[in-house]
């Protein structure tokens, strides 16, 4: 039976030891905080810490929001001054140490992730979105600002230089087709041949790199058809 830890603003569902499901479940909005980046860096500590874990899934709890974009009312806290473990400031660590964790991190995307939730999901090691419900996008640039937790420099490695001027200088929203088209990486979770050829064949359980692939199985039997790789 998964045991679930329920802490707002999300919730862990410890799936198997290998697999965990954490799901941000923030009404109304999602809406980014001190209290999800406090989520987040505790998190970040059970994972790496943890001897069995392989993959965290990170998925939303409301339909229409994956992440939503800052608290701009107050609610930020320290997170732009105070330095975390990586010696960054607490914005620019969660994500640098989310990439650089030995645990594979998936984001599993329904709803919009705009502005700093997308910054998240590049942060990610893989992205899948739905096909009919996500809206992707750095608005930052209409309100005077630029994207400043690592968008502009993790995009134009996954979509290219040019691709993502367009991106982050438009300020639009891209839905899940046209993120997925960006790199002509539209096959589907369960189909993805990074998984299949990487993860999921015999690995030596005495390498934590190369053990990954029982927490992969778990998410690519669960994964609907409507899910998609992208960027």
């Amino acid at each position: 039976m998964a045991k679930t830890t329920e802490t707002a603003p999300m919730r862990i569902v410890e799936e198997t030891p290998a697999y965990w499901k954490v799901v941000f479940d923030y009404p109304p909005f999602n809406i980014v905080d001190e209290d999800v980046f406090q989520a987040l860096q505790d998190l970040l500590v059970r994972m790496d810490t943890s001897e069995s874990l392989r993959v965290v899934v990170f998925e939303s709890a409301i339909p229409d929001f994956y992440l939503a974009h800052f608290d701009l009312t107050g609610k930020l806290g320290n997170i732009m001054t105070a330095i975390g473990a990586s010696g960054l400031p607490i914005l620019m660590d969660t994500f640098v140490r989310l990439t650089k964790s030995p645990v594979v991190s998936i984001a599993k995307i329904r709803g919009c992730a705009r502005g700093v939730s997308s910054e998240f999901v590049l942060a990610c090691d893989m992205r899948f979105a739905s096909r009919e419900n996500t809206r992707l996008g750095h608005p930052e640039l209409g309100v005077g600002l630029h994207p400043g937790g690592g968008g502009t420099e993790r995009l134009p490695h996954l979509v290219g230089r040019g691709r993502a001027l367009e991106i982050v200088l438009s300020a639009n929203d891209f839905d899940g087709d046209t993120a997925g088209t960006s790199r002509r990486r539209t096959g589907r979770l369960r189909r993805s041949s990074c998984l299949q050829d990487r993860f999921l064949r015999p690995a030596c359980p005495c390498r934590r790199e190369e053990s990954r692939e029982s927490g992969l199985v778990a998410v690519g039997r669960q994964a609907p058809e409507c899910l998609h790789l992208f960027w």
